[in-house]
């Protein structure tokens, strides 16, 4: 009965508020509802007429600056609201509405048609109710208006009255978060996000925590996402998404072990509580056994419609032939060429007709195009037609919108990455035993081996990061004018790993790489190796010399500020001895400096003498 009352309800108040509008006045409303309103409501004059002065009453009008024009109750023997010339206990008062009339009802659907100026001055008034806000921004984002649901849900969360919030204003929160992330409102975001944790109720305050760590690791920011991490604990202490992100930053640490155990522990702390539902403990439960793999199913079953195509290309990689041999050579002068062969050429071809992108860019890690808006229909046929990928041309394409989608998420690595790297490793020892020599850049096709190479490394570089260490090494053997910038990257991975011997050796400048310049990561990186190996006076002098490249790099690392990264150029790239070279650096390897007993202490007395 209820669910017909509500049905009814909503009927009625979409086709009252329809002829309000065409000159909101009260009259044309009771000629609508004598006359068009009983057949919303099963035939019942009667509850047409009671219905609809409760619907005026809590109805904003434009002509009076989006406030109501309420109407004074009648009493039992004053004549009637509803103009009939009746006592109201011989009319409307002698009606019992089936169900409750929510007090909002009338703004929720008025936000819900407004458009353009009507709309913005609606929300500009500041009169609209939160429960109308909530459920119109809702109803938005579930029908696809992403740009009217942003600016309802704004106007939810611009109030500094936080106590008028609903309590599903939760979800709301999030959808606005995701909102301004897939229009690209960055700003907006991270100024939500930074009001919310000032002024916020809790619960908000721990939805933003959470969704901040989350961007942190995004942004492969592991220090500030640990930090976030600590604040939303002491926020929201017996949250079980906590869990989740704790089992994803361990990861991102490269601490798989250390991930199933903090999973099993909160298992059993939540568990004990009797507050989850049994879906939510056998979430907890896979994740202690196997982290990485119950996060990667997770995530292939959020993708929806991409979900069995993924699974799919997941089983093609595992059980992918041996990779075919490549037309190589060495010249005279030590400079080894791949050139593709006209079978290779062919495949690529037929990829290239199902995959949805005009090129690669000069990035080394650029696609034209985002190939994952059709990815329901490129990724099947790969699947189909499994001889494509004995083209390098098709492998790195392939490689490149893998990481570009899931190259942060350690878990993806084993069933995505390291399956490809086994192809190109193999074709790479070909390359090598042709004897020595340099695959260099600008040569013959070597770029295609190149760029899938570091496209690989940066995928594998979390979830996989002996073998991502592993790959590195083989191309900068290759490749001795390092054109892809990886010393940086596996010193990076030695530090993290504790090999600072191999670091430090690693840090010194080849002279095939001395035209290309110094490089922050690595003189930060010598600086750090020799800390650790307590050579200190040896590193105070490295650390001079990092300061003639960069003098932000120091002041920036020791600093506690969580200001975002300064602007970069439109590639990624920044320039040498920059703030942004150093705010990038910062980045990367703080937890690691933070990591590491008295670093920090050590940089900012240097600071300080200096």
């Amino acid at each position: 009965m209820l669910a017909v009352w509500v049905e009814q309800l909503l009927g009625f108040a979409s086709g009252a508020l329809k002829a309000i509008r065409q000159d909101e006045r009260y009259p044309a409303l009771m000629a609508w509802a004598r006359e068009e309103g009983p057949r919303l409501v099963g035939g019942d004059l009667s509850l047409a007429q009671a219905l609809a002065p409760e619907l005026w009453s809590q109805t904003p009008l434009a002509r009076l600056e989006f406030r109501c024009e309420a109407l004074a109750r009648p009493g039992r023997n004053e004549p009637c609201w509803c103009d009939s010339g009746r006592k109201t206990k011989h009319c409307c008062g002698a009606v019992s509405l089936p169900g409750s009339v929510p007090e909002h009802l009338m703004w929720m659907l008025s936000l819900r048609d407004w458009k353009g100026d009507t709309l913005k001055a609606a929300l500009a008034s500041g009169r609209a109710p939160a429960q109308a806000l909530l459920e119109a921004g809702l109803i938005a984002a579930e029908t696809g208006q992403r740009g009217r649901a942003q600016q309802i849900l704004e106007s939810l969360f611009e109030s500094s009255d936080w106590s008028r919030l609903p309590e599903q204003a939760e979800p709301a929160f999030e959808i606005l978060i995701d909102l301004f992330q897939e229009r690209g409102f960055h700003r907006k975001r991270e100024a939500l996000l930074d009001t919310v944790l000032e002024h916020g109720p809790l619960f908000l305050r721990g939805v933003a925590l959470e969704r901040l760590c989350l961007m942190h690791l995004d942004n492969d920011d592991l220090d500030s996402a640990r930090a976030a991490f600590v604040r939303a604990q002491q926020a929201l202490p017996d949250s079980p998404t906590l869990a989740y992100i704790e089992a994803m930053l361990l990861l991102h640490e490269g601490h798989e072990q250390e991930a199933a155990e903090r999973a099993s522990f909160w298992f059993r702390r939540l568990a004990r509580q009797g507050d989850l539902a049994p879906e939510q403990l056998q979430f907890l439960a896979d994740l202690a056994e196997n982290p990485g793999a119950t996060l990667a199913e997770q995530l292939l079953n959020a993708e929806e419609d991409l979900a069995e195509p993924l699974a799919s290309l997941q089983a093609l990689l595992e059980e992918l032939p041996i990779a075919p041999r490549l037309a190589v050579s060495c010249t005279g002068e030590g400079r080894l060429l791949y050139h593709t062969t006209a079978r290779e050429d062919t495949l690529h071809a037929a990829w290239r007709r199902v995959f949805p992108i005009s090129g690669v860019s000069d990035s080394p890690l650029g696609l034209d195009d985002d190939p994952w808006p059709a990815a329901a229909e490129w990724l099947p046929e790969l699947c189909r037609h499994p001889e494509w990928l004995d083209a390098p041309a098709v492998v790195q394409e392939l490689t490149l919108a893998l990481t570009s989608r899931f190259g942060s998420l350690p878990w993806m690595a084993p069933s995505l990455f390291v399956p490809l790297a086994l192809r190109l490793e193999r074709w790479l020892e070909q390359v090598a035993a042709e004897g020595p020599g340099t695959l260099a850049w600008e040569d013959a096709d070597n770029t295609l081996l190149l760029r899938t190479g570091l496209a690989l490394v940066v995928g594998m570089e979390r979830g996989a990061r002996e073998r991502s260490r592993r790959l590195a090494e083989s191309l900068l053997a290759l490749d001795r004018h390092d054109s892809l910038g990886l010393r940086e990257l596996v010193l990076d991975q030695l530090l993290r790993d504790g090999r600072d011997s191999e670091a430090l050796a690693l840090s010194e400048q080849p002279p095939e790489a001395e035209a290309e310049g110094p490089v922050l990561g690595v003189l930060m990186g010598r600086v750090l190796a020799l800390y650790r190996l307590d050579r200190l006076d040896e590193a105070a002098q490295a650390l001079e010399e990092t300061h003639a490249h960069n003098a932000h790099a120091v002041k920036l690392m020791c600093g506690d500020s969580s200001a975002p990264p300064t602007p970069v150029g439109e590639d990624g790239a920044v320039e040498p001895g920059s703030r942004a070279e150093a705010w990038q650096y910062r980045t990367l390897m703080r937890d690691q400096w933070r990591a590491t007993p008295g670093g920090l202490a050590w940089l900012q007395e240097w600071l300080s003498r200096r």
